[in-house]
């Protein structure tokens, strides 16, 4: 007999549609705040701002591991099925956590925290800078809106060609590369590291994504803050950074070579490792 076909769902179309909205709303916001950063902050400071900026950054995945850890204690249809209905644990390989509940308070908070950009000036004082009296800026406005048409317009006959140029400097693709490579190696941990937990060391999905967030991004922020108050306080160039960031990232990456010969020993497992009698 043919087996018959069950019916899916299209709903995951939406959890798709309602990413890619929310990827639209935070790419601008490296570009365009690395950029309000260089252009209104002093030279020192720049590298402390954006060392906060990169800071705040990795404060939000830590503070949604911890979320994703609290809402996965709890049954996917909280509040459709009583507590004595369920007869699983959340170590049960059948459990499924409340997903949807942090996509949804994490939503509210964006609407929140979006509101106050709202109100941020166009225009702000170059840090050090004196305000220029208020006839002056009035006399300023036709001609900078002026620029700017001018400068869009000649922007989008101009992006191949840059594009291009970008694509032909050597310093820019290997950084390029280079980047690529340690998000691969971090978003494999991210991916992976949870699972193996949960079957190396029985832990559950909620444990393990709270010990994912406690022990990787704090470190994370140390760095980038210490990094950031470093190059401001030495006042680092950037051939300067370039050397530390190089060595740096060797001691890393030697370190990582250690995790090789930290072994443990593989969890039995029936019809893999040990038979089923």
């Amino acid at each position: 007999t043919e087996c018959e076909k069950e019916p899916g769902s299209l709903l995951w179309i939406f959890v798709m549609v309602g990413n890619i909205v929310r990827g639209m709303g935070e790419t601008p916001i490296m570009p365009l705040g690395i950029s309000y950063l260089e252009d209104f902050a002093k030279a020192e400071n720049s590298p402390f701002y954006l060392a906060c900026l990169h800071t705040a950054t990795v404060i939000g995945p830590f503070l949604g591991l911890l979320l994703a850890s609290f809402c996965a204690e709890l049954f996917v249809d909280i509040g459709s099925v009583g507590a004595e209905e369920i007869t699983i644990t959340a170590t049960d390989a059948r459990w499924v956590g409340a997903w949807w509940l942090g996509i949804l308070i994490c939503a509210l908070l964006n609407l929140l925290v979006g509101i106050p950009f709202w109100f941020l000036p166009k225009s702000l004082v170059k840090e050090g800078e004196t305000n220029e009296p208020e006839e002056t800026s009035e006399k300023r406005i036709a001609p900078l809106q002026e620029n700017d048409k001018n400068e869009t317009k000649q922007t989008m006959y101009d992006f191949i060609p840059f594009l291009k140029a970008l694509f032909h400097n050597p310093v820019y693709m290997l950084f390029i590369c280079i980047t690529v490579l340690q998000f691969s190696a971090f978003d494999g941990m991210i991916s992976f590291m949870p699972k193996y937990l949960e079957q190396q060391f029985g832990k559950s999905a909620s444990d393990a994504i709270f010990l994912i967030g406690v022990y990787n991004l704090p470190v994370l922020c140390v760095g980038y803050f210490s990094g950031g108050l470093f190059m401001k306080k030495f006042k680092i160039n950037n051939y300067q950074a370039a050397n530390i960031a190089f060595w740096v990232s060797l001691l890393e990456y030697l370190l990582y070579f250690a995790a090789y010969w930290t072994v443990c020993d593989t969890s039995p497992v029936a019809g893999l490792t040990v038979s089923y009698q």
